[in-house]
């Protein structure tokens, strides 16, 4: 292949179609050139209206969702006026009156009605609703009472200190037992207390007797030297 210069003026004009003079060319190919201005002398207004519409919405605080709210509500509203949903709505209509008209349909409604209410009005659909109605009511009455004693032992829980009742508790509990008292240990620990308690009461009885023994007028109580 080879360049071959190439005149713009000639590529531009095509060659005219068979029927068409010269002059006729030239005269559609201005219309041609008139319209296409015009197209875009339109356009140009309308965006210009586009604009202003837009103003106008935001002063009215008219959202772009609105618009979309708006413009889905007439696409629905002319679906809903069109011939073929009208037409696709009669025949739904129609489909509906003939199948709930039919034989199968009114013997298949009446058959069900009939296994409901036999049902219903069997012994053993009766006997497992009351046995559900007493179960519930159960469960209920023991939820109830198991609220009531929870909430009475954080009452008192409240009202008495954990350690102090539990330690009470415990020493009584302990020293009321009888295996407790008769066990080795317990009757160990009571004659050690005895035998404490019989030494401090001696010791008291004679600390007494030496307070009040008189003693003689030019004696003098002996002074300890040890150091304090």
């Amino acid at each position: 292949m080879t360049d071959v210069p190439v005149d713009g003026a000639a590529a531009a004009r095509t060659a005219a179609p068979e029927g068409l003079t010269a002059a006729e060319e030239e005269e559609l190919r201005a219309e041609i050139a008139k319209v296409e201005e015009e197209i875009g002398t339109l356009r140009q207004v309308l965006a210009a209206k586009e604009r202003h519409c837009g103003e106008l919405k935001r002063k009215l605080g008219l959202t772009p969702l609105d618009g979309l709210k708006q413009n889905l509500s007439k696409s629905w509203h002319d679906v809903q006026v069109s011939n073929a949903y009208v037409k696709t709505s009669e025949k739904l209509g129609e489909w509906n009156d003939k199948v709930t008209q039919s034989d199968l349909y009114l013997s298949a409604s009446s058959t069900l009605e009939d296994w409901n209410e036999k049902l219903t009005q069997s012994e053993a659909y009766k006997k497992t609703q009351e046995t559900l109605s007493q179960a519930g009511q159960k469960t209920s009455a023991a939820l109830s009472n198991v609220g009531s004693v929870i909430s009475r032992k954080l009452g008192d829980m409240r009202a008495h200190p954990f350690s102090h009742s539990f330690s009470s508790y415990s020493i009584r509990h302990s020293i009321s037992m009888p295996a407790m008292r008769n066990s080795a240990t317990f009757k160990s620990f009571e004659d050690r207390v005895g035998t404490i308690k019989s030494r401090v009461v001696g010791s008291r009885e004679n600390s007494t007797d030496g307070l009040h023994s008189p003693s003689g007028a030019g004696e003098k109580p002996p002074q300890d030297n040890a150091p304090f």
